[in-house]
Protein backbone atom coordinates (compact mmCIF):
# COMPACT_ATOMS: atom_id res chain seq x y z
CA UNK A 1 0.00 0.00 0.00
CA UNK A 2 2.55 2.49 0.54
CA UNK A 3 4.48 1.59 -2.16
CA UNK A 4 1.41 2.49 -4.23
CA UNK A 5 1.05 5.58 -2.77
CA UNK A 6 4.94 6.19 -3.32
CA UNK A 7 4.42 5.67 -6.98
CA UNK A 8 1.28 7.66 -7.58
CA UNK A 9 3.18 10.76 -5.61
CA UNK A 10 6.11 10.44 -7.95
CA UNK A 11 4.11 10.35 -11.35
CA UNK A 12 5.02 13.24 -13.13
CA UNK A 13 1.77 14.95 -14.65
CA UNK A 14 2.10 17.01 -17.78
CA UNK A 15 1.38 20.60 -17.27
CA UNK A 16 -1.81 22.15 -18.80
CA UNK A 17 -0.14 24.39 -20.51
CA UNK A 18 2.26 22.08 -22.36
CA UNK A 19 -0.85 19.95 -23.38
CA UNK A 20 -2.74 22.93 -24.89
CA UNK A 21 -2.27 25.46 -27.60
CA UNK A 22 -0.63 28.54 -26.63
CA UNK A 23 -2.69 31.65 -27.00
CA UNK A 24 -0.65 34.80 -27.15
CA UNK A 25 1.50 34.41 -30.50
CA UNK A 26 -1.37 32.65 -31.77
CA UNK A 27 -3.53 35.76 -31.75
CA UNK A 28 -1.28 37.38 -33.86
CA UNK A 29 -1.54 34.71 -36.38
CA UNK A 30 -5.18 34.35 -36.21
CA UNK A 31 -5.32 38.51 -36.42
CA UNK A 32 -3.13 38.26 -39.85
CA UNK A 33 -5.47 35.24 -41.23
CA UNK A 34 -8.17 37.78 -40.67
CA UNK A 35 -6.68 40.66 -42.17
CA UNK A 36 -6.11 38.52 -44.83
CA UNK A 37 -9.71 37.29 -45.65
CA UNK A 38 -10.97 40.63 -45.00
CA UNK A 39 -8.54 41.84 -47.94
CA UNK A 40 -10.52 39.14 -49.73
CA UNK A 41 -14.05 40.15 -49.13
CA UNK A 42 -12.71 44.01 -49.28
CA UNK A 43 -11.81 43.33 -52.84
CA UNK A 44 -15.01 41.60 -53.91
CA UNK A 45 -17.19 44.88 -52.72
CA UNK A 46 -14.45 46.76 -55.00
CA UNK A 47 -13.02 48.99 -51.92
CA UNK A 48 -9.36 48.57 -53.13
CA UNK A 49 -7.80 50.58 -50.45
CA UNK A 50 -8.98 48.44 -48.11
CA UNK A 51 -8.14 45.66 -49.26
CA UNK A 52 -4.66 46.82 -49.84
CA UNK A 53 -4.05 48.22 -45.95
CA UNK A 54 -5.53 44.96 -44.93
CA UNK A 55 -2.50 42.68 -46.62
CA UNK A 56 -0.25 45.14 -44.94
CA UNK A 57 -1.59 45.08 -41.55
CA UNK A 58 -1.54 40.94 -41.92
CA UNK A 59 1.90 41.54 -42.79
CA UNK A 60 2.68 43.45 -39.17
CA UNK A 61 0.52 40.38 -37.50
CA UNK A 62 2.41 37.79 -39.23
CA UNK A 63 5.81 39.60 -38.27
CA UNK A 64 5.32 39.92 -34.34
CA UNK A 65 3.77 36.27 -34.21
CA UNK A 66 6.82 34.80 -34.33
CA UNK A 67 8.61 37.26 -31.88
CA UNK A 68 6.23 36.78 -29.75
CA UNK A 69 6.75 33.31 -29.58
CA UNK A 70 10.29 33.63 -29.62
CA UNK A 71 10.24 36.11 -26.90
CA UNK A 72 7.68 34.08 -24.11
CA UNK A 73 8.93 30.84 -25.08
CA UNK A 74 5.37 29.99 -26.19
CA UNK A 75 6.81 28.47 -29.61
CA UNK A 76 4.86 24.83 -30.60
CA UNK A 77 4.58 22.92 -34.09
CA UNK A 78 0.84 23.39 -33.83
CA UNK A 79 1.98 27.84 -34.10
CA UNK A 80 4.44 26.91 -37.48
CA UNK A 81 1.05 25.29 -38.87
CA UNK A 82 -0.91 27.56 -38.26
CA UNK A 83 1.39 30.20 -39.42
CA UNK A 84 1.93 28.51 -42.50
CA UNK A 85 -1.79 28.33 -43.57
CA UNK A 86 -2.20 32.03 -42.67
CA UNK A 87 0.51 33.47 -44.52
CA UNK A 88 -0.76 30.89 -47.93
CA UNK A 89 -4.64 32.81 -47.35
CA UNK A 90 -2.95 36.64 -46.60
CA UNK A 91 0.30 36.19 -48.68
CA UNK A 92 -0.47 34.04 -51.59
CA UNK A 93 -4.64 34.14 -52.34
CA UNK A 94 -5.57 37.33 -50.83
CA UNK A 95 -2.99 39.64 -53.28
CA UNK A 96 -3.51 37.23 -56.28
CA UNK A 97 -7.69 37.97 -55.97
CA UNK A 98 -7.00 41.32 -54.91
CA UNK A 99 -5.13 42.09 -58.13
CA UNK A 100 -7.32 40.04 -60.21
CA UNK A 101 -10.13 41.68 -59.67
CA UNK A 102 -8.63 44.95 -59.62
CA UNK A 103 -6.45 44.98 -62.69
CA UNK A 104 -6.34 41.54 -64.58
CA UNK A 105 -9.74 40.46 -65.06
CA UNK A 106 -10.09 42.11 -68.47
CA UNK A 107 -6.88 40.02 -69.56
CA UNK A 108 -8.97 36.90 -69.99
CA UNK A 109 -6.95 33.60 -69.22
CA UNK A 110 -4.18 35.45 -69.01
CA UNK A 111 -5.26 37.64 -65.91
CA UNK A 112 -5.87 34.74 -64.21
CA UNK A 113 -2.82 32.58 -65.23
CA UNK A 114 -0.56 35.30 -63.70
CA UNK A 115 -2.88 35.66 -60.77
CA UNK A 116 -2.39 31.84 -60.22
CA UNK A 117 1.55 32.39 -60.69
CA UNK A 118 1.14 34.23 -57.41
CA UNK A 119 -0.78 32.01 -55.99
CA UNK A 120 1.26 29.04 -56.55
CA UNK A 121 4.76 31.03 -56.16
CA UNK A 122 3.85 31.73 -52.49
CA UNK A 123 2.67 28.04 -51.93
CA UNK A 124 5.94 26.83 -53.10
CA UNK A 125 8.40 29.36 -51.31
CA UNK A 126 6.34 28.71 -47.88
CA UNK A 127 7.21 24.57 -48.54
CA UNK A 128 10.30 25.23 -49.42
CA UNK A 129 11.31 27.50 -46.45
CA UNK A 130 9.51 25.29 -44.18
CA UNK A 131 11.63 22.09 -45.41
CA UNK A 132 14.85 24.38 -45.34
CA UNK A 133 14.70 25.90 -41.83
CA UNK A 134 17.93 23.86 -40.27
CA UNK A 135 20.16 24.45 -43.23
CA UNK A 136 19.48 27.74 -44.60
CA UNK A 137 21.70 30.66 -44.11
CA UNK A 138 19.77 32.87 -41.77
CA UNK A 139 21.36 36.05 -43.09
CA UNK A 140 19.29 35.53 -46.45
CA UNK A 141 16.36 34.61 -47.55
CA UNK A 142 16.00 32.39 -50.67
CA UNK A 143 13.49 33.67 -53.02
CA UNK A 144 11.76 36.65 -52.31
CA UNK A 145 9.74 36.52 -48.84
CA UNK A 146 5.78 36.16 -49.83
CA UNK A 147 5.25 38.73 -47.22
CA UNK A 148 7.58 41.22 -49.26
CA UNK A 149 5.83 39.89 -52.82
CA UNK A 150 1.81 40.61 -51.16
CA UNK A 151 3.04 44.63 -50.03
CA UNK A 152 4.40 44.88 -53.27
CA UNK A 153 0.88 44.09 -54.93
CA UNK A 154 -1.47 45.56 -52.22
CA UNK A 155 1.13 48.42 -52.64
CA UNK A 156 0.84 48.89 -56.35
CA UNK A 157 -3.05 48.47 -56.31
CA UNK A 158 -2.72 51.11 -53.30
CA UNK A 159 -1.23 53.81 -55.48
CA UNK A 160 -3.15 53.60 -58.40
CA UNK A 161 -6.20 53.60 -55.87
CA UNK A 162 -4.69 56.87 -54.49
CA UNK A 163 -4.14 58.41 -58.25
CA UNK A 164 -7.35 57.51 -59.75
CA UNK A 165 -6.23 55.22 -62.15
CA UNK A 166 -8.38 52.59 -63.09
CA UNK A 167 -6.91 48.72 -63.08
CA UNK A 168 -7.90 48.24 -66.70
CA UNK A 169 -5.39 51.19 -67.61
CA UNK A 170 -2.20 49.85 -66.73
CA UNK A 171 -3.53 46.03 -66.85
CA UNK A 172 -0.28 44.61 -68.88
CA UNK A 173 1.55 46.32 -66.03
CA UNK A 174 -0.26 44.89 -63.65
CA UNK A 175 0.30 41.48 -65.03
CA UNK A 176 3.99 41.60 -65.34
CA UNK A 177 4.41 42.47 -61.66
CA UNK A 178 2.34 39.80 -61.13
CA UNK A 179 4.59 37.55 -62.88
CA UNK A 180 7.20 38.78 -61.16
CA UNK A 181 6.11 38.62 -57.80
CA UNK A 182 5.41 34.91 -58.39
CA UNK A 183 8.30 34.33 -60.00
CA UNK A 184 10.42 36.10 -57.75
CA UNK A 185 9.20 33.97 -54.53
CA UNK A 186 10.43 30.53 -56.04
CA UNK A 187 13.86 31.82 -57.66
CA UNK A 188 17.36 31.15 -55.89
CA UNK A 189 18.11 34.55 -55.54
CA UNK A 190 19.49 35.46 -52.11
CA UNK A 191 17.19 38.61 -50.00
CA UNK A 192 18.77 40.05 -47.12
CA UNK A 193 16.60 38.64 -43.77
CA UNK A 194 18.00 41.00 -41.13
CA UNK A 195 17.68 38.19 -38.66
CA UNK A 196 21.07 39.30 -37.50
CA UNK A 197 20.22 42.34 -36.33
CA UNK A 198 19.80 42.39 -32.12
CA UNK A 199 17.59 45.14 -30.78
CA UNK A 200 18.67 44.27 -27.38
CA UNK A 201 22.14 46.23 -28.22
CA UNK A 202 22.31 49.29 -28.42
CA UNK A 203 23.07 51.90 -31.87
CA UNK A 204 24.44 55.08 -32.85
CA UNK A 205 22.21 57.83 -32.42
CA UNK A 206 21.80 58.20 -36.20
CA UNK A 207 20.22 54.85 -36.35
CA UNK A 208 17.59 56.23 -34.30
CA UNK A 209 17.02 59.21 -36.56
CA UNK A 210 17.04 57.14 -39.46
CA UNK A 211 14.25 55.37 -38.18
CA UNK A 212 12.40 58.93 -37.40
CA UNK A 213 12.98 59.60 -40.71
CA UNK A 214 11.31 56.75 -42.00
CA UNK A 215 8.37 56.70 -39.97
CA UNK A 216 7.79 59.99 -41.05
CA UNK A 217 8.05 59.08 -44.71
CA UNK A 218 5.78 56.58 -44.55
CA UNK A 219 3.31 58.99 -42.55
CA UNK A 220 3.16 61.98 -45.30
CA UNK A 221 2.60 59.49 -48.14
CA UNK A 222 2.08 55.39 -47.17
CA UNK A 223 1.12 54.42 -50.80
CA UNK A 224 4.19 55.70 -52.73
CA UNK A 225 6.98 54.88 -49.97
CA UNK A 226 5.47 51.78 -49.41
CA UNK A 227 5.70 50.86 -52.94
CA UNK A 228 9.27 51.94 -53.58
CA UNK A 229 10.40 50.45 -50.60
CA UNK A 230 8.89 46.99 -51.36
CA UNK A 231 10.06 47.38 -54.95
CA UNK A 232 13.32 48.48 -53.99
CA UNK A 233 13.82 45.36 -51.77
CA UNK A 234 12.43 43.17 -54.40
CA UNK A 235 14.91 44.05 -57.10
CA UNK A 236 17.82 43.98 -54.04
CA UNK A 237 18.18 40.27 -54.57
CA UNK A 238 18.65 40.95 -58.82
CA UNK A 239 21.28 43.21 -57.99
CA UNK A 240 22.60 41.29 -55.03
CA UNK A 241 23.55 38.55 -57.72
CA UNK A 242 24.74 40.11 -60.18
CA UNK A 243 26.88 42.64 -58.00
CA UNK A 244 28.39 38.60 -56.64
CA UNK A 245 28.58 37.18 -60.21
CA UNK A 246 30.60 40.00 -61.16
CA UNK A 247 32.71 40.23 -58.08
CA UNK A 248 33.62 36.33 -58.41
CA UNK A 249 34.18 36.80 -62.35
CA UNK A 250 36.61 39.69 -61.36
CA UNK A 251 38.15 37.46 -58.83
CA UNK A 252 38.43 34.63 -61.51
CA UNK A 253 39.96 36.86 -64.09
CA UNK A 254 42.60 38.63 -62.33
CA UNK A 255 43.74 34.54 -60.80
CA UNK A 256 43.98 33.89 -64.54
CA UNK A 257 47.57 33.91 -66.32
CA UNK A 258 48.45 36.90 -68.74
CA UNK A 259 47.85 35.00 -71.78
CA UNK A 260 44.59 33.54 -71.06
CA UNK A 261 43.21 37.19 -70.17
Amino acid sequence: MLDFKHRKDTIVRPRFRDRGIYVLPNLFTIGALFAGFYSIVQAMNGRWEHAAVAIFIAMVLDGLDGRVARLTHTQSAFGAELDSLSDMVSFGVAPALVIYVFALKGLGKWGWIAAFVHCAGAALRLARFNTQLEVADKRFFQGLPSPSAAALVAGFVWVLVEYDIPGAEVAWLAFALTLFTGLTMVSNLKFYSGKEINLRKSVPFFVVLLIVLFFILVSSSPPEVLFLLFLAYGLSGYVYTTWTWMKRRKSATQGLPEAQK
